[in-house]
Order: C-alpha cells, then sequence, then structure tokens
C-alpha cells in the first residue's frame, strides 16, 4: 500500500448535522414518492444517515420534521454533561481529588499534568467545570476560595483612571519582564492589610513588601523600594487606582486589558499562594 492510498483511507470524511431545513425538505420529499437514496442525493448526505434518520425519529410511523427535529436537539443535550471529561477516566479523577486535598489549585493541577506530558489531561477550566458540577461540587472546600458556584462578572462602567496608560501588546519580547500587583488580606480574617507585590518570572521570584494604605503615593514608595533591591526592564500592572502614578515608579510600565487577570498569570498565582 502507498503512502498516497493510505493518507486518502485514514482522511475523514467532511460530516454535518442534519439542520431543521434538512429535515423539512426530508419530509417534503418522502410526501412526493421520493426514495431514501434519491433524498441523500438531493441533499448530498451520505444514505445510510438518511435512512436512520428517517427510521429513527418517526411519529405513528411517519416522519414529521418537527418532531425529528426535537428528538435530535433532546439527545444531543444528553449526550454530554458538565464534568463529564474527568468522570470518564477514573484514575484521572483519583488523582484530582488527592491533589485538591493537599491543597493545590486546579490551575497548579494542569500545569502539573502538562508538565508531565500525560496522554489523559484536563485544563484547569475542565477542572473548574468539574468542581461546579454536581459530581465535583463536595470538593470544593479545598479550593482557595471555597466557592462552590461560578463568580458573575460585574460589569462595569468604563472609567479612564490610569492617565497615559500603555497596553501590554507594545511590550517588547526581550528584557527582564516582571509582573507586578496590590495584594489585600481577605475580609474574613479581620484586619484589612495590604501589600505590593512583584514577580519575577524567569527567576521564579517573587518580591513584596507592606504598605499602610492603597493610596498612589504610597504605591510609589512601595515600588520604588522594591527597585532598589530588584534589577528588571519592566513590570506589567492591572488597571487598579493604585497605579495611577505609574510613571513615577521609575521604570517602564505596561498595563494588561481591564479584568483580565490571566494576561499577568505568575504574579496572580504567587498572590494565591500567599493567601493560603
Amino acid at each position: 500500500m502507498t503512502k498516497e492510498t493510505d493518507k486518502k483511507r485514514k482522511k475523514r470524511k467532511p460530516f454535518r448535522h442534519l439542520k431543521q431545513s434538512d429535515r423539512d425538505r426530508i419530509e417534503a420529499l418522502l410526501d412526493v414518492g421520493h426514495t431514501q437514496k434519491e433524498i441523500a442525493t438531493i441533499l448530498q448526505f451520505d444514505p445510510g444517515a438518511i435512512s436512520r434518520e428517517i427510521k429513527r425519529k418517526q411519529k405513528d410511523g411517519h416522519y414529521v420534521a418537527t418532531v425529528a427535529q426535537h428528538k435530535a436537539g433532546v439527545k444531543r443535550s444528553n449526550s454530554k454533561y458538565q464534568g463529564m471529561k474527568i468522570e470518564r477516566y477514573p484514575d484521572l479523577r483519583a488523582d484530582i481529588i488527592a491533589l485538591l486535598k493537599q491543597l493545590r489549585s486546579p490551575d497548579e493541577i494542569a500545569g502539573r499534568m502538562k508538565l508531565e506530558k500525560r496522554k489523559v489531561r484536563v485544563n484547569a477550566n475542565a477542572i473548574y467545570k468539574w468542581l461546579h458540577s454536581s459530581w465535583g461540587q463536595n470538593y470544593c472546600r479545598y479550593l482557595c476560595t471555597k466557592r462552590y458556584k461560578k463568580r458573575k462578572q460585574i460589569k462595569k462602567t468604563k472609567r479612564e483612571m490610569i492617565p497615559n496608560r500603555v497596553s501590554l501588546v507594545k511590550r517588547p519580547k526581550r528584557g527582564e519582564h516582571a509582573e507586578g500587583d496590590l495584594f489585600v488580606s481577605p475580609t474574613k480574617t479581620g484586619q484589612q492589610r495590604s501589600g505590593a507585590i512583584i514577580c519575577i518570572p524567569s527567576a521564579q521570584l517573587l518580591v513584596g513588601t507592606m504598605i499602610e494604605n492603597k493610596k498612589p503615593a504610597t504605591m510609589v514608595m512601595a515600588v520604588r523600594e522594591m527597585n532598589s533591591r530588584i534589577s528588571v526592564a519592566d513590570y506589567t500592572w492591572d488597571n487598579g487606582m493604585e497605579n495611577r502614578f505609574h510613571e513615577q515608579f521609575g521604570t517602564d510600565n505596561y498595563f494588561a486589558d481591564p479584568h483580565s487577570p490571566w494576561q499577568k498569570p505568575h504574579v496572580e498565582n504567587g498572590i494565591g499562594l500567599l493567601r493560603r
């Protein structure tokens, strides 16, 4: 067998689902006496697909397009459920539960699976979906936030808080990049404390200092103090009010998009570990 023949055999045939318009045409063509093979040729479907469609989706022995569409929708909605990627693999599920009990976050678990190049693995979003489903909700108590449901995103009005901000997309590729953020202790502790945190991903280094308040002037003093201990080319910040005086930090500064913490994941993960 030649390579070309082998490629043709392995190549998957184009596939598409039957839609309401297709089912309407099937019903109309059957009413005027067309055969299943003729219908398949007209709609450009495989004859076997048309045969199964007509056989399985009938009402009182007659094919009805609206009934067929309803049955197809119910079957498709029941074919998948939240958390199925993890429930299908017991070993994967057991490993995730064991790591959660060790107070590992879903991001850490997914990252470790990717680093180990496991054949059966899931990403952090899949783990969160499983945790927020009825299958894994019992293990949400091991999360740092102990949140049993996905937090709803609040749409905020657009405000220009950071003057002369430069987008992260304009940051040069070369150089020692660092990520910065403001750390605030959980309100449940009863004592509201704040700190400025700097993360250098390439060095796997976290540098921080406690601050009295979240005022922009206080943040300037904290960043300058940390600059005396580290040497970086630039910082990546969020759009918090504390960074309003970023031009006084003494370094080049770039800003992530609003409500996009994943654009500076290293410092966010570091803050999560500090919270624990």
